[in-house]
């Protein structure tokens, strides 16, 4: 068997700690060790794997968007939830291809067919495709707004929704509620890019490129350290674009604070005379328990600050975020989850939320 896991589940802990009751021996600390743990037993109690892959998603909880191959069989299942996008196309010679995001459908030479439903489980063998939905409609649909604000790439479509114009809309909405008097309106690569030109659409404000990303260096959102050094690498800035300019900068979202402070310093060294700062999202206030790499409130800035503060600690003139309320202006009429913005958690929050509660427990077996 082999098994490919996006997400995170929210009862990880307790599955893990029953497999290791019962005998299990764990070699990483991965959810999807534990997935595949779960799918084993339940194939050993069934008369197939999707069978098994059905019985062990009454045990899941939380978000995780499956790929699932057998000696015979090609296998998706998403979450009740359906927080993490999958979808499905096939090639001109007939192969299958499954992917978190329909952009990778495309670089493989396939043509899109639709995406997952939440809860549901397709199977391709030799026989066709057959679609399960057996756990379909047993869960409100929460698809992880993140993916549209940060995660998705800007040319995927999830669930009917396409990336680029959720960020045109959020970067619109932004310009309504934020409005600001500035020369020009840039967005901070990649991400930041499609809101700053819907800001620049809805205030008139001309829109320009004044950051270029250096396509060697990976996302320091998610970089557990020397943050500030990897921001000096992965940004440089167009110095005549930014001189002698009142700008307004559009970024997806505020974690920490250190790589957005580190940008508007390289904007000041490039002579800017204004810096208002712009976030497509709203303020990072709760831990994310479902994939989205904020495990507590400890580093997250606006848990301790205003936003006048934060403003004054980034050294930006003026600072404003997506209003919660105003989420629904990036997926309209769209069943998603906000809970690391709002606190409202779909699912039971885990007993223990601690990133290295697996290496701790070994390493409590190991002292014993």
């Amino acid at each position: 068997m082999a098994l490919a896991h996006n997400g995170n589940l929210s009862n990880a802990s307790e599955l893990r700690s029953e497999l290791e009751l019962s005998g299990a021996i764990f070699h990483t600390t991965s959810d999807t060790e534990t997935i595949a743990y779960i799918i084993t037993r339940e194939r050993l109690r069934t008369t197939s794997i999707e069978n098994a892959l059905s019985r062990a998603m009454d045990t899941l909880d939380g978000a995780y968007s499956l790929v699932l191959m057998s000696p015979q069989k090609l296998m998706c299942a998403r979450d009740p939830h359906g927080f993490r996008p999958l979808c499905f196309g096939r090639t001109r010679d007939g192969v299958i291809v499954i992917a978190s995001e329909s952009c990778a459908l495309r670089a493989v030479g396939a043509e899109f067919i639709r995406d997952v439903e939440p809860g549901e489980i397709l199977v391709f063998s030799k026989d066709g495709m057959e679609s399960r939905r057996e756990h379909c409609g047993k869960q409100p649909k929460r698809l992880c707004v993140f993916e549209y604000i940060y995660f998705a790439r800007p040319d995927s479509t999830i669930d009917g929704i396409g990336v680029h114009e959720a960020r045109v809309r959020a970067g619109e909405t932004l310009a309504a509620v934020h409005p600001a008097s500035a020369d020009i309106v840039i967005g901070v690569p990649d991400s930041g890019l499609d809101a700053a030109l819907g800001f620049s659409k809805a205030s008139n404000i001309p829109y320009g490129i004044g950051l270029i990303k250096n396509k060697y260096i990976g996302r320091t959102f998610i970089a557990p350290d020397h943050r500030m050094d990897q921001v000096k690498l992965k940004l440089s800035v167009i110095e005549e674009v930014i001189h002698d300019k009142r700008v307004v900068l559009i970024d997806d979202s505020i974690v920490r604070g250190t790589t957005i402070r580190r940008i508007v310093d390289l904007l000041r060294d490039a002579g800017a005379k204004e810096v208002h700062i712009r976030i497509s999202a709203p303020p990072f206030m709760f831990p994310c328990y479902y994939g989205t790499d904020i495990n507590s409130q400890d580093n997250l800035v606006a848990c301790h600050n205003t936003i006048k503060e934060i403003a004054s600690m980034i050294g930006a003139d003026s600072l404003g975020y997506l209003p919660v309320e105003q989420l629904c202006s990036i997926a309209p009429d769209h069943g998603y989850c906000s809970a690391c913005f709002d606190g409202k958690y779909p699912t039971r929050i885990p007993s223990d939320t601690r990133k290295d509660r697996f290496e701790r427990r070994l390493s409590e077996i190991k002292r014993r």
